[in-house]
């Protein structure tokens, strides 16, 4: 049955090209990829508790110009002039696959706002505006107004990717996309790769070749006086076949629909539903 759940779930699946009514009038729709099946089970399952050092600042790594909020997980840039300033979380990942939340306001970013990850020796400030992460060979990151790629101090092209058959100057002359509040940053640590979800659309990888075996942590930058950017961990686990228990959710939940996932429709359907099933179809949260 395992198996047969994993075939199901495979990329020439037609629900995996579809997405929700509501996003399709996303600028981001058009250019969302297969979504791998590891990454639909950790997206659909229950969230991980919000409290705790994965959904949370350093309250030690950071610019003397963050300051954090009481449980960690806001940080917020005080106004300076001529200064990139950078913060990254209080945990690290060095294995697995890992999804973080980051809410950022597209009023409070600025020029230079850049989310990614990096090792612990990343610097956290710098002077003058500049894409911090990403700024040398210890960090990547994504900035979010120009969507260009930075490691080593060198733009890598823009981001999503948008298709292989376009030339590259007409990649760099597309208009720039306007990213939202909040975006889903996907580290898989066996693998290397760095991908994000925007508008509920997985867009492929951003990077690749990360460092294997090296703690990496989420990190922001920015030169933005008073922005405010929190960070929550929303899933993970390591480089295992998902459990059949997560897949039959899945599985259930996809067969739904959307429409029906709203908490008045999903529990007019748990009526009829055996009680050992019913924790399974519900989004627990800590």
């Amino acid at each position: 049955m395992g198996l047969t759940l994993c075939r199901w779930l495979c990329p020439d699946r037609t629900w995996r090209k579809r997405a929700p009514p509501s996003l399709s009038s996303s600028p981001f729709h058009p250019l969302a990829v297969t979504t791998p099946f590891r990454l639909a089970v950790l997206l659909d399952g229950p969230p991980a508790c919000f409290t705790g050092p994965k959904s949370s600042w350093s309250p030690v790594h950071h610019s003397p110009n963050f300051s954090l909020s009481r449980d960690g997980t806001v940080a917020q840039r005080t106004p300076a002039e001529q200064s990139t300033d950078g913060v990254r979380g209080a945990e690290g990942e060095q294995g697995g696959l890992h999804v973080w939340a980051v809410d950022w306001d597209p009023a409070e970013r600025g020029s230079h706002a850049v989310l990614g990850v990096s090792t612990q020796h990343c610097p956290l400030q710098a002077s003058g505006y500049t894409a911090l992460v990403g700024g040398d060979a210890e960090s990547w990151g994504w900035e979010l107004g120009s969507n260009e790629v930075w490691h080593n101090g060198v733009p890598c092209g823009r981001y999503p990717r948008m298709g292989t058959e376009l030339g590259e100057q007409e990649r760099e002359q597309r208009p720039l996309l306007a990213v939202p509040g909040r975006v889903l940053m996907v580290l898989d640590g066996d693998a290397g790769t760095l991908g994000f979800v925007v508008d509920g659309c997985f867009l492929g990888m951003a990077v690749w070749n990360l460092p294997l075996g090296v703690r990496l942590f989420p990190a922001v930058s920015s030169v933005w006086g008073g922005s405010r950017i929190t960070l929550r961990y929303l899933n993970g686990g390591p480089r295992e076949p998902p459990s059949l228990t997560s897949l039959c959710r899945l599985s259930v939940r996809l067969s739904l629909g959307r429409d029906r996932e709203t908490p008045p429709a999903l529990e007019r359907l748990l009526w009829h539903v055996p009680p050992g099933l019913k924790p399974l179809l519900r989004n627990s949260t800590c």
